[in-house]
Formats: structure tokens, sequence, C-alpha cells
């Protein structure tokens, strides 16, 4: 994993080395800060692009909204900062990370009305977020012990650093336990997300995922609803039950690192039926090669048209 040795912080390229924060940062106590995920592609034309880099940048803006806290830049200066930042490491692909935080400022829980605010920008070369074994055989699953807050406790539309240590702890337990990944129910018992994946199942034809009342509305799940909606299948936005999930024919990951990653098993139960159980199934799979064409620029569909910003 070769992380690129220039970083953009506070509105400047620098070497990582000089990109310095101080003990004292209020969001590296409280956890007050958001971020983004973000991966760029080589293209099959030559050069490299990112795959909806506007669309992550505009989340990250919701989120410190959320968070209120105002970034002092706009959408376009960051989406310039990133593409600067890929092209400083010579990077045509590679996985993006705009940060933003509370400074060094007050260290007590309240950070002030107008606390000072780093932003960053990094990027490091990232393969499979869940092995080249997951992405093409499937990932193996493990409903967690951790639930998804509540969303009066935890702001579920926001990509916020805090948040992340109950997807850590879940994570955690899954693979001290043998499991790739973990999936998280919500506080009445319904299937959410995985610790940093959105959800799907295919029964009968039928594709659901988790609706946005309790999950984080993920880019590569906007892409995927869009693209199916175009092939012709219809998704349904609703809640199911880990037994649905068990008995679904297909259950797929998605998210800017896992992409589309198929899943084999869960719960020790494998997916699907008869000799087809505990494979990708075929939707699945053809998504991810769907999923590929439309990142690396084969494809010449209308509606994925301005998907791509090219690195220059």
């Amino acid at each position: 994993m070769a992380r690129g040795s220039q970083v953009w912080f506070n509105g400047k390229i620098l070497p990582t080395e000089e990109a310095k924060i101080s003990l004292f940062t209020h969001g590296l106590h409280y956890g007050l800060g958001a971020f983004e995920g973000i991966r760029a592609y080589k293209q099959h034309a030559g050069g490299g692009a990112v795959f909806r880099l506007r669309e992550h940048m505009n989340r990250l803006f919701e989120s410190c909204k959320i968070l209120d806290l105002e970034i002092p830049y706009s959408v376009d200066h960051l989406i310039q900062a990133a593409l600067a930042t890929c092209k400083a490491n010579h990077f045509n692909e590679c996985y993006i990370r705009p940060i933003v935080f509370s400074a060094d400022g007050p260290l007590g829980v309240h950070p002030g009305k107008n606390p000072p605010i780093d932003v960053a920008i990094l990027n490091w070369e990232w393969g499979k977020y869940l092995g080249d074994q997951g992405a093409a055989q499937g990932a193996r699953l493990k409903i967690s012990s951790f639930i998804r807050p509540h969303v009066n406790s935890s702001m579920t539309k926001g990509k916020i650093t805090g948040q992340y240590v109950n997807s850590v702890m879940a994570k955690r337990e899954a693979v001290a336990q043998g499991f790739d990944e973990a999936l998280l129910l919500d506080a009445e018992g319904y299937l959410t997300e995985g610790s940093g994946e959105n959800l799907f199942i295919i029964k009968d034809g039928v594709i659901k995922t988790t609706p946005l009342t309790s999950v984080l509305n993920g880019i590569t799940r906007q892409s995927v609803i869009e693209h199916l909606t175009h092939q012709g299948h219809r998704v349904i936005e609703a809640r199911f039950t880990r037994d649905e999930l068990w008995c679904a024919d297909e259950v797929f990951l998605t998210g800017t690192a896992a992409e589309i990653t198929p899943v084999r098993e869960v719960d020790f139960r494998m997916m699907g039926k008869g000799a087809e159980a505990g494979k990708p199934g075929p939707l699945t799979s053809k998504l991810q090669t769907d999923y590929q064409a439309i990142v690396r620029g084969q494809t010449t569909a209308e509606y994925c048209r301005d998907w791509l910003t090219p690195i220059g």
C-alpha cells in the first residue's frame, strides 16, 4: 500500500512529513470531524479519473453542516485540491481521503462558536478492501454484537470521524472470530450495513437494500441503484431481518473501498441455493463487471457520462 509522499493541507501541497497537527487538536480528542473516501481509476483510454468526485465533496460539506463546522474552502476548491494531490503523487489510480476536523483550540467538549478548522487531502494506493479472494469468491460476514446507533444518537447522513469507533469495534470483533467483515443491526433488530459498506440482498429476482433512515447514503450505493434501474431491474428500499438475509439468493456489499463485493457466507450459513451456494451470484458478478467498465471509462451510457473527472 504505497502512500503518497505529498498531501494537500490547509491550502498547500506539502511533503507528507511536513503536514503536522498539534496534540491539542480538538478533533483528535473528541472526534469532531468528517471525511470522505474517494477512488481514482486508470482509464481504458489512458490517464486517470476520479469517480463521482463532486458527489463525494458535496457529501463532505453536508457532513460538516451536520456538525456545524464551516469548511473555509468551496466545493470547487477542494475538487481541484484532490486532483492536484493525485498529480503531485503521480497517481492515476488511488484512494483519496479528504478530512476536515476541529483544530487546535479550546480543549473542553465545546469547541467554541467558530472553532479553527484543519482541512487535508491525502491519498494512497489501495487494492481490494476485503481482499482479492473476497472480491472474487465472496466475503465471509458475521452479524455483530454491536448495533448501529439509533438515529437520535448518531447522525446517519454524516461520514463523521468519531462515529466510526462503533464500526471499528464491530470490525475487530468479526475479524477476531475469523470473518472478513461485520454486519450491524439497528436498535430494533433490522439489518443496516457493514462497518463501512451498504448492504443489498436479492431474493426471487427482487433486489432490496436498507432504507436511508438508518444508513449512510453511499455514493456507490446510489450508483448501483441507478445502474440497476437503467438495466431494467427494480430496487426496493425496505428494512429486512437477519433470517431474510440468510435465505437470500444473493448478497453483496457496496462502497468506495469495497466497490462491489459478493457475500458468500453470513453467520456460517452459505448464501444461495443448491450447488451455487457459497458462490457469487450471477447478478452480483455481472454488476462487478459493469461497475469496473463504468469506473474505467469503458461505457458510453448517457446516465453515467459525468461520473468521471479526469486527473489531467
